[in-house]
């Protein structure tokens, strides 16, 4: 069954958390391959910035990976009569696979428009937008798991976090493996600060897949898409809005803001390329340097 542990008030074995995080990463590596070779073979692609044609949108494999991992976590957890919701939250649920379904519609019908300031003038003309309907749908998903025991104005504060930290992750994925990079790393800095896996373990469902996933895109093998990027920013908003408090928020809402306002109007690409650090971070598992 796995890594378990041993409950001493009711005399069995219970899934460990991570369990999750193991069996989504094992679904990944397995479905990910023929994943990849489907969209291939059904002509999904798209060039990337070499003009090079790949698979996409391949975030969709962390979704697939996710959902199929569900059978045998159910069953696992069925047989210890112990709620999966108690590991895997509903609102983690409800929030990353909602905002993969918006960017997964961008994906596939989004037009020339492109930045807050191209769906907000898509909007004014009169046309239909994929990217103000992924905000726009972002921010209903963000309000509903934010709601219940908060104060509306901390509700408010955690929607800022979520909505602005799926958004900023998309403007990060311009290069392979980018957007992925930064997930790890924010999740790092998140999980020594809280001094426990526990947030992680309760992404872990995504985060696994993730991991797999964002292999195949630094080595520009897929492109991960709005799909996969905005599902990789959904999961940092929530890791940030589960570990850190009102004042934690309030500085994260700052610097994502801050960030997207540059990258709204600046290239974040040239800054990256021009800063050695973050030049040679940027480059680690490529294929090819930018």
């Amino acid at each position: 069954m796995g890594p378990t542990r041993y409950d001493r008030t009711r005399g069995y074995l219970l899934p460990v958390p991570i369990v999750p995080f193991v069996v989504a990463t094992v679904t990944a590596l397995v479905l990910a391959p023929a994943l990849r070779a489907s969209l291939v073979e059904n002509g999904f692609v798209r060039e990337n910035y070499r003009g090079e044609r790949l698979p996409f949108p391949f975030g969709v494999a962390v979704v697939a990976a996710a959902a199929v991992a569900l059978v045998p976590l159910a069953l696992i957890y069925a047989a210890s009569d112990e709620p999966l919701q108690a590991d895997t939250p509903s609102v983690v649920l409800t929030f990353a696979l909602g905002v993969a379904a918006l960017g997964l519609a961008d994906d596939a019908l989004s037009g020339a428009s492109r930045g807050w300031r191209g769906h907000g003038a898509a909007v004014m003309s009169g046309s239909f937008s994929t990217g103000a309907l992924k905000a726009a749908g972002t921010l209903g998903l963000a309000l509903w798991v934010t709601s219940g025991e908060r104060t509306f104005g901390d509700q408010l504060l955690a929607t800022g976090v979520l909505v602005l930290a799926t958004n900023l992750f998309n403007l990060l994925d311009l290069r392979p493996g980018r957007s992925v990079k930064a997930f790890l790393l924010l999740g790092a800095a998140l999980m020594i600060g809280e001094g426990e896996l526990h947030t992680f373990e309760r992404l872990g469902l995504f985060i696994g897949p993730l991991l797999v996933v964002g292999l195949f895109d630094v080595r520009e093998q897929a492109m991960l898409g709005d799909t996969g990027s905005n599902l990789t920013g959904a999961l940092a908003g929530l890791w940030l809005v589960l570990v850190l408090g009102t004042t934690g928020q309030i500085v994260a809402v700052l610097v994502l803001a801050l960030i997207t306002a540059y990258g709204e109007f600046r290239s974040i690409s040239d800054l990256v390329d021009r800063t050695p650090g973050l030049s040679h971070l940027d480059s680690i598992g490529r294929t090819h340097r930018a």
